[in-house]
């Protein structure tokens, strides 16, 4: 069990690419000159819309783990 919810953890967390910008800010950044800002950008954008999602599933999985101790 351990080994299949960090395989999906780590398949969920390690995508080959991502595009979390919206049309207007894609737009604006490739604009620029360089495409650093814009990947910066990007990345920041994946990091915080990440990150309330594990929260959520971690709080989930201590309220299955607890609920199934009871349960037997």
């Amino acid at each position: 069990m351990k080994n299949k919810t960090l395989f999906s953890l780590f398949s969920f967390l390690f995508f080959l690419e991502t595009n979390a910008q919206c049309a207007m800010c894609r737009a604006v950044l490739e604009s620029g000159e360089g495409q650093t800002v814009a990947e910066g950008i990007n990345e920041g954008i994946v990091y915080l819309m990440a990150v309330p999602y594990i929260l959520v599933g971690g709080i989930a999985y201590f309220i299955y783990k607890k609920y199934s101790k009871l349960k037997k």
